[in-house]
C-alpha cells in the first residue's frame, strides 16, 4: 500500500513495529510534520539518521526503509520540546521524496513472510532467542525491563514480533536495529537477532575473563596507584588537599633527580611511609627532613674544572704573595689532570693537602684562591673545639632533632660533588666520651674509602672521592699519626721582614684605604711600613700588622674629617710613633751585648720561630739543679743531659771539679709565662752553665740552636727556617746550627742568609769555641783552649764544620 506521509527524522532512535516508543521532538522542521500528521490522520514515516550529529538532514541522510507509526499522544515539555508517544505499525520504504516546506514523502509498506512457528527449526530458533536474551537481560543491567515485558517475551511464539520486540529493548546501535528493520523476511531477521545478541553475550564473556585476569595479575605499579588514589582520600578527609600535594611535589622531585640506584630505592622507600602517617605527626617531619637532604645532596652534579695552568697561576699570584711550595703543588695537581683528562674520571683520587705553619700566614685564604683558580664551589668547615665523632658523621635519626654531620652538610651547602672542602684547624680537635672525631675522619681522608662514606643519618654510602679536601693546622704535633699518615703536609712559614713589607704594599694596605674611605687621600712610604712591622709587631703572619695599618688610616680618617687635607698625604715613618703610640717591641731585641751566663737559643713554636734568652747563675749550695720558666719533660732532660756532660768533662773545659757539690745551679728560661718544651735549646742551656761556672762572658751577638748528647755530640732539631727568620728579626748577626741540619738552608730565603753567619757544629767543643768573648785586639780574656777530642774508638781527632 502506498501513502503519503510527512517524515520525522530520528538521531539515535530506530522505532520498530508492533512496538511503542516515546520521541522527543525539538527541530522545526520536525515539529511542523508532526502537526501535519495531527492535522490529517496522526500517521507518520518514522526514519532514522545515517549520521546523528547532522542538525537539518536531507534526503541523502536518511535511511530509505523505516516504520510507519501513529502518534498516540503529545506532551509540551518546559524547554517547548514536544515529546511524542508513537506506536510503529508497518515496515514502509521510500520511494520518492516530495517538495515542501516539510519532509514529504510517498512511501510503500513492506509485506512480510512469516515462517511456520510449529516448524520445530522455527521453535528451537525462537526458544534459543529467548534464553539467549534472558542471559543478555541479566549482562546489562542497563537494560529498562522489568518482569513484566520478560514474562511477555516468553510468551511469545511468532518469530517477527519476537524479533522486533528483542530490537527494542536491546543496547544496540542504530545500525543493527536498522538492519533488524529493513529485514522482512521474520525467520531470517530472528537468526540475525540471535546473532547479534550471541555476539554481545561473547564480547560480555570475553570482557569478563579479561577484568578477572587483570585483576588477578594486577602489576605492582597499578596497586600502587590504586593505594595511592585511596590514600589520597583519605588524606583529603583527615587534612585537606595539602598533603596529597606534598607527596606529588616529592615525587616529582626524586624522579628528576638523578640519584644512584640505592638512593633512589631509598627515596621511594622514605615515600612510601610518608604517605601512610598522618601529615602533622613527629614521626612525619623527620621523614620529610629526610628526604629534603637526599634531595638536596649534589650526587652528580659537578663543577666544570679550568684546568689552565697559567690561569691558575695567575689567581694564586693575585691574592698570595710568596708561598711557593703550596702554588707548586697546586699546578703540579693541575698537570697531572691536565694530561690524565681522558681517564681522570674513573681513577681519580682528589689530593689531601695539609698546609702547617703560623698563624696569619694564610692558610685559609688560600684554600679560597685555589678554589677560584679551579672554577669549583667552595666550603669551609672549622674543626676548633670539635669534640663529639657525630659531628663529623651526624645523629642517627632515632633521636629527636637529629642532623647530618657536618661533612655531609657541606656538600649540601655546595651543591657540587666536586668542591674544594676546607677543614680549618684540624690540630685542635679533641677527644671526650662522645668519640674522637679524628678517627672519624680516617674515613673522610682516606682516598680509598671515602667513595663510600657512610653518614649516620644518610645511612647511605657518599662519594667524596671527587672533593679536593684542604686541612690547616698550626702544628702536627696535636694531629693523630694516622691521620696526618693520610694527608700530603706542605710547612708555610713565616714572612720575612722583605715580604710582610711586600703584601702589606701589594694587599693590605689598600685594602684597608679603601674600606677607610682614603684611596685617594692618603699614602704610606716603605720605611713607616716596616717600622710598623719591626717595632709593633712580632709575628709569623700579617694579622697584627694589618691591625696595625687599620689603625693608622683610623686615625687618619679622623684627622682627615677634622681638618681636611688639600692633597694626598703620606705618613713616614716618624709619624707612625704619633699615629700607633709607643712600639711594644725595640727592633733590635736581643741583647747584644757579652754577659755572664747568658745565651740566646732558638725555638718553634705554633706562632712561628721565636728567640729565647736562657739564663744560669751557680750559688754557694749543694749541687741542688733548678729548671724554671713552665719548661717541659723533653727540656727538663735536655738540660739535665748537658750538665751530665758537663760534670763528666768538667776538668776539660776548665770547671771545678766539686761543682756539682758546692754548687747550686739555677737556669731560667725568660718569658716564664709561656711553656716551652723540646730537646733544641740542649746546647744554649749548657754553653749558660758553662758561663756561669766560669764566669767567662759569653757574645750577645750569636744566637744557637741543637740537641745535645752525654757524648757532647748535638744533633739536628726541626723549624730551621722558622728558628733563623726568628734570629734575624731579633737583630741576631750570627746562628750555630747542628751539622745535620745545613740541608735545610736550603728551604731559607736567600734575603736572609746574605745577612747571617751561620755556623754548622756537630760537637759542643766547637760551640764553646764561638760563644766565648774576645777582647777588642783579638786577645781572649782568659779564654780556656780545649784539647782535641778524638772520636770514640777511632782515635781521630774530630773534624768541625765551622
Amino acid at each position: 500500500m502506498i501513502w503519503e506521509l510527512p517524515v520525522i527524522a530520528l538521531r539515535t532512535i530506530v522505532v520498530l513495529p508492533r512496538t511503542l516508543e516515546n520521541v522527543d521532538v525539538g527541530r522545526p522542521k520536525s515539529k511542523r510534520a508532526l502537526e501535519e500528521a495531527q492535522a490529517a490522520d496522526n500517521r507518520v514515516l518514522l526514519l532514522a539518521q545515517r549520521e546523528p550529529r547532522v542538525d537539518d538532514p536531507g534526503q541523502d541522510d536518511l535511511y530509505d526503509v523505516g516504520t510507519l507509526g501513529i502518534v498516540k499522544q503529545v506532551i509540551r515539555l518546559p524547554d517547548d520540546t514536544l515529546q511524542v508517544l508513537v506506536e510503529g505499525r508497518e515496515r514502509a520504504r521510500i520511494l520518492n521524496y516530495l517538495s515542501g516546506p516539510t519532509l514529504r514523502a510517498r512511501v510503500e509498506t513492506m509485506n512480510e513472510s512469516a515462517p511456520n512457528r510449529d516448524d520445530p527449526k522455527v521453535r528451537a530458533l525462537v526458544e534459543q532467542v529467548k534464553a539467549a536474551f534472558e542471559q543478555y537481560a541479566q549482562q546489562n543491567k542497563g537494560l529498562r525491563l522489568d518482569s513484566f515485558h520478560l514474562e511477555n517475551l516468553r510468551t511469545l511464539r511468532d518469530a517477527g514480533p519476537l524479533a522486533d520486540l528483542i530490537g527494542k529493548y536491546s543496547a544496540w546501535g542504530v545500525a543493527d536495529k536498522q538492519a533488524v528493520l529493513e529485514e522482512t523476511d521474520a525467520g531470517k531477521r530472528l537468526e540475525k537477532v540471535y546473532g547479534l545478541l550471541s555476539r554481545d553475550l561473547e564480547r560480555i564473556d570475553t570482557e569478563k575473563q579479561i577484568s578477572a585476569r587483570v585483576k588477578q595479575q594486577m602489576d605492582a605499579n597499578q596497586r600502587e596507584y590504586y593505594l595511592r588514589e585511596q590514600m589520597k582520600a583519605i588524606q583529603r578527609e583527615l587534612g585537606g588537599e595539602e598533603g596529597v600535594g606534598e607527596i606529588e611535589e616529592l615525587r616529582n622531585k626524586i624522579e628528576a633527580k638523578r640519584l644512584p640506584e640505592h638512593a633512589h630505592k631509598r627515596a621511594n622507600k622514605e615515600l612510601e611511609r610518608l604517605e601512610k602517617m598522618p601529615g602533622g605527626s613527629p614521626e612525619a617531619t623527620v621523614v620529610r627532613t629526610y628526604l629534603d637532604v637526599l634531595l638536596e645532596l649534589p650526587w652528580n652534579e659537578a663543577d666544570e674544572e679550568q684546568l689552565d695552568i697559567k690561569h691558575t697561576e695567575t689567581i694564586l699570584s693575585e691574592d698570595h704573595y710568596g708561598l711557593e711550595e703550596p702554588k707548586e703543588r697546586i699546578i703540579e695537581f693541575l698537570a697531572v689532570r691536565q694530561l690524565t683528562k681522558e681517564v681522570r674520571d674513573a681513577n681519580y683520587k682528589a689530593p689531601i693537602l695539609c698546609f702547617v705553619g703560623p698563624p696569619g700566614v694564610g692558610k685559609t685564604s688560600l684554600g679560597k684562591s685555589i678554589a677560584r683558580s679551579l672554577g669549583r664551589a667552595f666550603v669551609r668547615m672549622s674543626l676548633g673545639g670539635v669534640r663529639d665523632e657525630a659531628e663529623i658523621r651526624g645523629h642517627r635519626r632515632t633521636y629527636i632533632g637529629s642532623l647530618p654531620g657536618r661533612i655531609i652538610q657541606g656538600m649540601r651547602t655546595a651543591g657540587k660533588i666536586n668542591p674544594v672542602f676546607l677543614l680549618d684547624e684540624i690540630d685542635k680537635m679533641t677527644a671526650d666520651f662522645r668519640g674522637d672525631p679524628a678517627s672519624a675522619l680516617l674515613e673522610v681522608l682516606d682516598p680509598e674509602q671515602n667513595n663510600t662514606f657512610q653518614d649516620h643519618y644518610l645511612e647511605l654510602p657518599y662519594d667524596l672521592s671527587k672533593v679536593m679536601f684542604i686541612t690547616t693546622a698550626n702544628t702536627m704535633m696535636t694531629i693523630p699519626r694516622p691521620l696526618l699518615d693520610r694527608m700530603e703536609v706542605i710547612q708555610i712559614p713565616g714572612y720575612t721582614l722583605d715580604e710582610k713589607v711586600e703584601i702589606a704594599k701589594r694587599f693590605r694596605l689598600p685594602r684597608q684605604l679603601q674600606e677607610h674611605g682614603l684611596a685617594e687621600r692618603l699614602a704610606v712610604t716603605t720605611d713607616a711600613i716596616r717600622k710598623v712591622i719591626t717595632e709593633y709587631t712580632r709575628e709569623a703572619g700579617v694579622r697584627n700588622m694589618d691591625r696595625n695599618i687599620a689603625k693608622v688610616a683610623r686615625k687618619s680618617a679622623k684627622e682627615y674629617l677634622v681638618a681636611p687635607w688639600p692633597e694626598v698625604k703620606t705618613v713616614a715613618a716618624e709619624e707612625v710613633r704619633k699615629l700607633l703610640g709607643v712600639p711594644p717591641y725595640r727592633d733590635d731585641q736581643a741583647e747584644k751585648e757579652p754577659q755572664v751566663g747568658l745565651t740566646h737559643g732558638l725555638a718553634w713554636t705554633a706562632v712561628g720561630g721565636v728567640t729565647l734568652d736562657i739564663e744560669a747563675v751557680a750559688v754557694p749550695g749543694k749541687g741542688k739543679l733548678t729548671l724554671t720558666g713552665q719548661l717541659g719533660d723533653v727540656m727538663k732532660e735536655s738540660a739535665q743531659a748537658g750538665i751530665a756532660y758537663l760534670r763528666n768533662h768538667s776538668q776539660k773545659f776548665g770547671i771545678p771539679h766539686d761543682f756539682y757539690e758546692n754548687r747550686d745551679l739555677h737556669v731560667h728560661v725568660l718569658e716564664g709565662a709561656t711553656p716551652k718544651d723540646g730537646p733544641s735549646a740542649g746546647i744554649a742551656i749548657a754553653t749558660a752553665v758553662v758561663s756561669a761556672l766560669t764566669q767567662r762572658p759569653l757574645r750577645g751577638d750569636i744566637a744557637m740552636t741543637g740537641e745535645i748528647t752525654l757524648r757532647g755530640r748535638v744533633l739536628p732539631i726541626g723549624g730551621i727556617k722558622e728558628k733563623l727568620l726568628a734570629a734575624h728579626q731579633a737583630g741576631i748577626k750570627e746562628v750555630i746550627i747542628p751539622e745535620a741540619n745545613q740541608a735545610n738552608l736550603e728551604e731559607v730565603p736567600e734575603a736572609i742568609l746574605s745577612e747571617l753567619t751561620v755556623t754548622a757544629v756537630r760537637d759542643f767543643t766547637h760551640v764553646l769555641e764561638l760563644m766565648l768573648h774576645k777582647r777588642p785586639g783579638g786577645a781572649e780574656a782568659e779564654v780556656f783552649v780545649p784539647p782535641p777530642v778524638t772520636d770514640e774508638g777511632t782515635g781521630k781527632a774530630p773534624v768541625a764544620a765551622v
